[in-house]
């Protein structure tokens, strides 16, 4: 309930930030935002994005109008990172994935078996925030704010996975673009894994070209990948996060006043949708368990897990994060 009213505080802020400029709108916008995201228009991101879209124009006076083109349709995360360098798109609304494409060591945060809560997440993105802010500022971006995705459960067609050694002969998908699920597969070996961008992968659950899906309900359920399998893991391998970036060059040609209201409507819009996104992406799981096969791991099972997330840890600390970031974030979990 607290969560709730919290969300809808935030939504009422955009809402009465909108408000602020109506008797100011103009007939056409001075400048224009352009932003990426791999998000359905209908789905809850879209939503608290239309309303953000709404809060910058009115508040503007329709100087300053966002455009957001939902679906993928300007490409993968890695490919919405490189028009913005380019100079084709202003920002993205994109996961660690994406983030990882700006400043690598962001991804860290999704090593699996790291964290217990969004609590523990929380604190330690936190704690690393100055460090994530500046290397992605010295990319050329601004993280506006935060905008997770959910917790991570194993999805798979017609059997259960119990263990790491249930994926050996199987065919899972994994993200062609993420440094981590690859090495989860290498670890347990026997694994074929299917690369894919993310817009791919429901035809390849269509044709049963992959039968294993790793991750957040809401996600599954928004991208139609949940109706194409039906047994779920309960316990959660970690946590999906994400960002609402700009490109610096673009943020610092608006003039001030544009700016500062896109920065500011943009940090609310960025609570809000982190609020509702985590609320909604448990509500999606307890919709998965009431169609599917729940698995559920016993504490033998669950300590098979967890020896393999600690080697697939200590693999991505020899090179593809720094070290002393897989250390600070170990010590960090729980």
């Amino acid at each position: 309930m607290m969560r709730r009213k919290a969300v809808i505080q935030l939504l009422s802020a955009l809402t009465i930030l909108a408000g602020v400029g109506l008797s100011q709108q103009a007939n056409a916008a001075e400048h224009t935002v352009k932003l990426g995201t791999l998000a359905p228009k209908s789905s809850p991101w879209g939503k608290v994005f239309s309303t953000w879209v709404k809060a910058v124009e009115e508040k503007s006076g329709g100087r300053l109008e966002v455009q957001i083109f939902y679906n993928g349709a300007q490409g993968d995360e890695k490919a919405m990172v490189g028009k913005c360098k380019a100079g084709q798109l202003d920002g993205a609304a994109i996961t660690a994935v994406g983030l990882s494409a700006i400043y690598k060591p962001i991804l860290a945060l999704q090593m699996p078996g790291l964290f217990s809560s969004w609590a523990k997440l929380d604190a330690a993105r936190d704690s690393m925030r100055g460090d994530f802010e500046r290397g992605a500022r010295d990319a050329g971006f601004v993280i506006l704010g935060n905008g997770d995705v959910g917790r991570t459960h194993v999805m798979s067609k017609g059997f259960a996975i119990r263990t790491p050694d249930d994926l050996k002969g199987k065919k899972p998908y994994v993200w062609r673009d993420d440094s981590i699920l690859g090495v989860v597969y290498q670890v347990i070996g026997g694994i074929t894994a299917v690369p894919l961008s993310v817009p791919e992968v429901l035809p390849q659950l269509n044709t049963g070209a992959i039968n294993i899906v790793i991750a957040p309900a809401l996600a599954a359920e928004q991208l139609q990948w949940s109706s194409k399998v039906d047994h779920i893991v309960s316990d959660s391998s970690g946590f999906a996060i994400g960002s609402l970036v700009m490109s610096s060059k673009k943020l610092d040609s608006l003039p001030a006043d544009l700016k500062a209201i896109l920065t500011d409507t943009g940090k609310v819009a960025a609570a809000a949708l982190t609020k509702r996104i985590r609320d909604e992406d448990a509500a999606a799981f307890g919709r998965m368990k009431g169609k599917m096969t729940v698995i559920d791991l016993t504490g033998d099972e669950k300590g098979k897990w967890q020896n393999v997330f600690k080697q697939v840890r200590a693999r991505l600390g020899q090179g593809t994060f720094p070290s002393s970031v897989v250390s600070k974030l170990e010590g960090m979990s729980g």
